[in-house]
Parts: structure tokens; sequence; C-alpha cells
């Protein structure tokens, strides 16, 4: 066994990896359709599957997002720090091997059928129980009100990276009973029904190891961060090693 600090940057980039190498995933690369929705994770999932096929220039994974949370002292849309809000590129949606630039999951939904696939990102995980929660600030439910369309209607395969700094202690379809409550305020929560990847699955994906969260935090660019513990065979460990260190310096999201 071997511990490994994983920052939310390198959380994400190794997400991006082990999402891009799932059999359903690359299945549908060839024949099928995949929609990326736009979010911070899904920028590297996006980025790996548009490099797979040979068509990653021009994808601009900073500005890949629709909502993101700041600190409570900046706004949530536009800052000095980030790309220009106001030119949304879309999601990225692949067909039969072919980037459909411009368009979105809203474009393409009522097409969507099975052996097609959805990466659909979230802002609460479960990691026991391997649930996942989105905050729902639009009154038709946003993307995964589109994307539960095709996936319990059509039975399109969905699939919900998120990193473990949005880990909570409580099972997402209690805490959407709290939020959605009339008397409540801020957003709501949807639980999503979706296959989760977190970088404990993404391990087990791309290394055959286990990994445990065994200790969080940081300071100096490790807020965020967790602590893994890592077993495996000598080989198992010794790939995920080699993984680690290719992704632990990926550079934290603005910088």
């Amino acid at each position: 066994m071997f511990q490994v600090v994983v920052t939310p940057a390198a959380g994400k980039r190794l997400i991006g990896k082990a999402v891009a190498q799932l059999p359903a995933i690359r299945s549908a690369l060839e024949s099928r359709t995949v929609v990326v929705v736009a979010g911070t994770t899904n920028g590297y999932v996006a980025h790996q599957l548009l490099a797979a096929i040979g068509q990653d220039e021009g994808f601009c994974r900073e500005r890949f997002f629709r909502g993101i949370t700041m600190p409570p002292a900046e706004p949530t849309t536009k800052t000095g720090r980030l790309p220009d809000t106001s030119e949304f590129p879309g999601d990225v949606v692949i067909t039969k091997g072919q980037w459909q630039r411009g368009k979105t999951i809203f474009d393409i939904v009522n097409d969507l059928t099975g052996g097609d696939v959805i990466c659909k990102g979230a802002n609460a995980v479960d990691p026991a129980r391997r649930r996942a929660g989105i905050l729902i600030g639009d009154s038709k439910c946003g993307t995964i009100g589109a994307a539960l369309q095709a996936a319990i209607g059509r039975r399109v395969r969905l699939i919900l990276p998120v990193g473990l700094e949005k880990r909570v202690s409580a099972d997402p379809y209690d805490l959407a009973a709290r939020l959605n409550d009339p008397d409540a305020k801020g957003p709501r929560m949807l639980p999503a029904p979706g296959e989760v990847v977190t970088e404990i699955e993404a391990l087990a994906i791309l290394t055959g190891a286990q990994a445990e969260l065994v200790a969080a935090g940081g300071v100096c660019g490790a807020e965020g961060a967790v602590w893994l513990a890592i077993t495996g065979t000598p080989a198992q460990e010794q790939a995920a090693k080699e993984l680690m260190d290719v992704v632990g310096d990926e550079p934290p999201f603005g910088s």
C-alpha cells in the first residue's frame, strides 16, 4: 500500500483519462453519439475524447462550463481571472467519430437512443453509496433535465464524472428532499441515477488498483485535496504510481 495526495485539478485529469477508457464510451465514439455536457471536470473528459479522435484543435477547456462556484466575495459569471463567459462554445457532441462543433445537449437530446452516452458533471457525491447530486438553478432543471429524458426515457447511458472534493456525508436523495422543500432558499438538487466516476473508480479503471479515501485538505495549492491509500498487486501499484506522476502536477483551474 502507498499513499498519494490528489489535488482537485489532478483528480479532474485522472477522471478524464478514466472516462475516456470506459468500454461504453469507446464503442459509442466509433458508431454512436457521445455528449459531454460542459463543466470543469468534463472539460478534461472532452479533451481526452477529442484527442482520441484527433479533433482537439480549437477546444478550450478553460471556457467549458455554464455555471461555476467562485469565492463568496467574487461574482460567479465573469472575473479577470477567467475567460470571457459571454461566448459559450457549446457542449461537446461527437457523432460517429465527428465533433459537431457548437452543438449542445438541447440540440440533439431527442435523437439519442440506447447505445449513446451522456457525460454530466455533478456538485455532490456520496462515495459510499456511489450516488451524485446536481445543484439546480434553472426552472426547467437545466442540462440534467434534458439528460434524464434520454437516460430514463430511452436508456441512454448516463455517466457522472465527479471529484471527491465534492463529497458529502449524506445520501443525495435525503439532501434533495431538504433543498427542494418549498420553504427552502437557494439552489435545488436533483439526485442523478447514473454511473459515478470519482478518483477512486478512475484508478481502478486505469490500473486495477483499489483506492480508499483516508484524509483530506491542504494549503498552498492543495486546498480541497484528498489523501488516497492505494493497494493492489505490485504491477497495479506501480502503474498507479506512474499514473499519479503524470497527473499529479496538473495546474489549478484558471491558473
